[in-house]
């Protein structure tokens, strides 16, 4: 496989492979990150943000289930090999959270979008991408780096199944798919749920997404003679790096991140047709332009503040059991909660 393909290609394709999986669970199963906040916070509806449950399930059970079978180096993967620091998860959360209400979509549902033809999504994925990278090296770093600290490695794994496993003398595999199933198993309480096969089905190969990425490229790495870094999906930098590349391909290299996200726009684009839901779009309010750059350039920030977006911290994180996915994902939907009450309400005290 390595003499016929470089293997910067190889992990391409592997995101490619789950970013097609994410892009037709957005366009044919509607799993969405802002729309199920708002499902829930103002028509009363769970259902999409069980989705959620389902895919953090599937994708916990996955992963822990890769290490148990010796195919995943946990503590080598992203989320696990840096030390954690809950102060730049709970701000980066509630920035980007704020950011993806005003913009009207996190950076995974805007690529979504843009393969259904939304071309207002295209501004909002251009500006995220180029306000990540700012924040990632650019001119925002040094700020970033003083207020937030580096990323330095850890000693110790910072994961929930890692602590569990020193505190009860467990395996972290066995504690990781345990706790899996518990997810799994109460979020298929919901009667509800269960009444819809399509939200299960949709869930599952958003978890599957990411569990693709985790194995795909520790084979590579596993097997290939370059220094290939374990990760999954998630939609900050990958889109800054992709911008980057293809202005710059012939000095560049192909990566994980930027066949995620080519990925997501092709299953995206495939789902809308099979949907018949691709029709071009523009904005025509200058008003919404102005709020939607806005809040594309707080997501690029906030997503490298806090070490991954909604899919990145919210799915591929929470895959490992990080201790900063459940916090960065709930100061996300704290942000995104207050970004729509200002959007819907303003912040006048009701009467």
């Amino acid at each position: 496989m390595f003499d016929i393909l470089p293997e910067p290609v190889l992990v391409a394709l592997v995101g490619l492979f789950g970013g097609v999986l994410l892009g037709l669970a957005a366009r044919i199963g509607r799993f969405c990150t802002l729309g199920a906040i708002e499902d829930l916070y103002y028509g009363e509806n769970p259902l999409r943000l069980r989705m959620w449950g389902i895919a953090i399930g599937v994708s916990v059970i996955g992963t822990f289930g890769l290490s148990a079978g010796g195919l995943l180096e946990l503590d080598q993967t992203l989320y696990l090999s840096r030390i954690w620091n809950p102060v730049a998860s709970v701000v980066g959360g509630l920035v980007f959270g704020y950011g993806m209400a005003l913009a009207g979509n996190c950076g995974y549902g805007a690529l979504a979008r843009v393969g259904g033809g939304d071309l207002r999504s295209l501004l909002i994925v251009l500006v995220m991408g180029v306000s990540a990278y700012m924040a990632l090296g650019g001119p925002v770093s040094g700020l970033r780096i003083w207020a937030f600290g580096d990323a330095i490695p850890a000693d110790t794994a910072p994961g929930i199944a890692q602590a569990a496993g020193r505190l009860t003398g467990m395996s972290p595999d066995l504690v990781g798919i345990a706790l899996g199933c518990v997810i799994l198993a109460l979020t298929l309480l919901s009667r509800s749920l269960r009444a819809s096969p399509s939200h299960i089905f949709w869930g599952a190969i958003a978890g599957l997404a990411i569990v693709s990425g985790w194995a795909g490229t520790q084979w590579v790495a596993s097997n290939g003679y370059d220094a290939t870094p374990i990760v999954s999906h998630t939609f900050s930098a990958p889109i800054g790096e992709t911008l980057l590349y293809a202005m710059t391909s012939s000095g560049n290299t192909i990566s994980f991140g930027t066949g995620s996200v080519v990925g997501v726009l092709l299953g995206a684009l495939v789902g809308s047709l099979v949907k018949g839901h691709f029709r071009w779009e523009a904005c025509d309010d200058p008003r919404e332009l102005r709020r939607q750059i806005l809040g594309a350039a707080l997501m690029g920030v906030g997503a490298v503040v806090a070490v991954g977006c909604s899919i990145g911290q919210g799915l591929s994180g929470f895959s490992v059991l990080a201790y900063s996915a459940p916090v960065t994902l709930l100061s996300i939907m704290a942000g995104a909660a207050l970004g729509l009450r200002q959007l819907i309400w303003g912040f006048a005290p009701s009467v």
